[in-house]
């Protein structure tokens, strides 16, 4: 009897020592052993969730384990944000947050503009895209300078669709009505991009300021006009197409998507996680991919990504606490 239990006790402490060993920490040296989940307040089939897949492809390659997207958009991307915050910190899951989710107007959504590295730990940059002047190809403006003449003559008159107040179309007007000393009149559309050009096509708003992911279709069929774009140079897609800062110096304007995780993820996680993105958006098909779409793609650590986003919020904020004055 008494033999049987120490083998029955052996057994218990054996299944047990196992139990503490599945249950332990995971080790980076082998991350990831399973599925990564990527959150993203972008919607299913936008262009933010776009790019996202391809680089969720590419991430799935480098890694050898799925990178699965989950979408949870909605309340200006704080219900994204709640997700990821309380995820474990434990390198699966990560989340995927765009430009507005770090500059936005106070108070417009819960918990947001994100700080990092506050509430998120950078792990690095998925891409950005410049936004493209366009007007209605009936407003008879064919350059940036022929439009800030016309709105010199016209303050206020002229209106651009947005897709909200205190987004990136929104900011990039006011940029541009800030730096050419004119008044524009924006126009907010909850049905997005593709709102906003059925009214332009309809002689309703002469002018939208987007990403070309959102407006090549139109730019294609003729039925917008792209006047300049906010890159720092030329785009090679566009070699004949000014840049916004051959007219006004030193003007940029651009979306991006950036890798972040949970608080507290270990510094070995996030560096790991920043190798496999690096090694997946420089695979050549994913780089064409991305390319294929208007964005860009450039390899930052996780220190540099921590100095952009700052970057990025210390540009934007005056134009926010001009448009939370005004409006």
């Amino acid at each position: 009897m008494h033999a049987r239990r120490r083998g029955l006790v052996a057994a218990m402490l054996c299944l047990a020592a196992m139990s503490g060993l599945a249950a332990a920490p995971a080790r980076a040296d082998d991350y990831p052993t399973r599925p990564v989940r990527i959150v993203t307040d972008s919607a299913a089939g936008s262009a933010l969730d776009a790019i996202m897949r391809i680089a969720a492809d590419g991430l799935t390659r480098a890694w050898g384990q799925q990178a699965v997207v989950i979408n949870q958009p909605g309340a200006g991307g704080s219900i994204a944000a709640r997700t990821a915050a309380a995820a474990a910190p434990d390198g699966y899951t990560l989340a995927a947050f765009a430009f507005s989710a770090f500059a936005t107007l106070p108070g417009s959504a819960d918990n947001l503009p994100l700080q990092v590295p506050r509430d998120f730990v950078p792990v690095g940059y998925l891409g950005g895209a410049p936004m493209f002047i366009t007007a209605a190809p009936w407003l008879e403006v064919k350059t940036l300078p022929d439009l800030i003449a016309l709105a010199k003559q016209k303050p206020g008159e002229l209106a651009y669709g947005t897709n909200g107040r205190g987004r990136l179309t929104h900011l990039t007007g006011e940029l541009l009505a800030s730096r050419a000393g004119v008044k524009l009149q924006m126009v907010p559309y909850s049905g997005g991009t593709a709102q906003v050009i059925n009214d332009v096509m309809g002689r309703r708003i002469p002018l939208l300021f987007e990403a070309y992911s959102g407006i090549g279709g139109a730019v294609k069929a003729g039925n917008l006009r792209p006047l300049a774009v906010a890159a720092p140079k030329r785009v090679a897609e566009f070699p004949d197409l000014p840049t916004v800062a051959e007219t006004l110096p030193g003007f940029e304007a651009g979306g991006w998507l950036v890798l972040v995780a949970p608080p507290g993820t270990p510094d070995e996680f996030v560096r790991k996680a920043n190798a496999a993105l690096v090694k997946a958006v420089q695979d050549p098909e994913t780089a064409r991919r991305i390319a294929a779409i208007g964005w860009d793609q450039r390899p930052l650590t996780p220190a540099e990504t921590l100095g952009f986003i700052h970057a990025e919020q210390q540009k934007w904020a005056p134009i926010l606490k001009q448009i939370a004055e005004t409006h």
